[in-house]
């Protein structure tokens, strides 16, 4: 299949590489930063115009609603190329809300939209064992999954509608940060206590606490390694799409407002690019206290 993706990231540069390896042709954008590695394994276009206008499905993986407006609504959009019968899936995680505007427009040029964003990390896109979340038409969905099957391990067609893709993404972005949180205050109240936090969080997997957030990002709190998998500015970023939709809906989320003002408080001091296990910090802030200063 001829696939155009726009959005090579963290994430999104090891799903191109993925749909490359297992035999599709890829097509993207080009840019200054545009890695070695893409350049080589890929055609490049001069605009999102471009790749669209050669592809069959054009996949976007961009960080922000915006960003997706911009790179298809803007100018040299990807709209603009579009191919009449082109699949367009969007696996950013952005507003559900303007999800639905997004394809009703593309829906006008003639094309199937899909919103699909993901959940798994750096790690999952790197093994091709994502979690993916889509929203839109039923057969739309059935003539992408081929693609999401390279690109994921639990695959769900959570709605027909555009934007249950998102709405679930948005959900799973909660539970993710109230989990996250969670582990924080469990492994400061530990440590203060004077617990050794690497000893609690061994003892807690093997009981009903245990998850993968305690199993992977504890570690990461512990060892005090805080690159990006995923960046505290983007789950700052969803969690503000989660209050803006709850608004909407009349909804009240106290524990995801708190989740959301301690990444943002990570944000102002700096962290905005650590992973959002850096989250910890924020509550070591708040108790004076780092659990990476008692070595037991």
């Amino acid at each position: 299949m001829k696939i155009g993706f726009i959005g090579l990231g963290i994430m999104g540069r090891p799903m191109a590489l993925n749909l490359k390896n297992a035999g599709h042709d890829l097509i993207v954008p080009d840019r200054a930063s545009l890695p070695e590695d893409i350049r080589a394994a890929a055609r490049v276009a001069a605009t999102p115009k471009a790749v669209a206008a050669g592809s069959e499905f054009l996949i976007l993986m961009v960080p922000d609603t915006p960003d997706v407006g911009a790179v298809l609504f803007g100018e040299d959009g990807a709209a603009e190329g579009l191919q009449k019968g082109s699949l367009v899936i969007d696996m950013s995680s952005i507003s559900p809300i303007e999800t639905k505007e997004y394809a009703r427009k593309i829906n006008e040029k003639g094309c199937d939209y899909l919103d699909a964003p993901v959940s798994g990390g750096e790690v999952g896109a790197k093994q091709g064992s994502l979690t993916i979340m889509v929203g839109g038409p039923d057969a739309a969905f059935a003539r992408a999954r081929p693609l999401f099957d390279v690109l994921g391990k639990n695959i769900t067609h959570v709605g027909s509608e555009n934007g249950a893709g998102q709405v679930c993404k948005v959900a799973n972005q909660i539970i993710v940060a109230l989990n996250i949180q969670a582990v924080s205050e469990a492994l400061v109240f530990a440590s203060k206590a004077g617990a050794d936090p690497a000893r609690v969080r061994a003892a807690l997997m093997g009981g009903f606490a245990s998850s993968r957030i305690l199993e992977v990002h504890a570690e990461r709190m512990i060892n005090g390694t805080f690159n990006p998998g995923f960046k505290i500015r983007l789950h700052e970023k969803d969690l503000n799409l989660a209050l803006s939709s709850a608004k909407a809906l009349s909804l009240s989320l106290p524990n995801t407002a708190i989740a959301q003002q301690l990444l943002s408080s990570c944000i102002a001091h700096g962290g905005a690019e650590l992973d959002h296990s850096a989250l910890i910090l924020a509550t070591e802030g708040l108790a004076a206290h780092s659990i990476r200063d008692i070595k037991q």
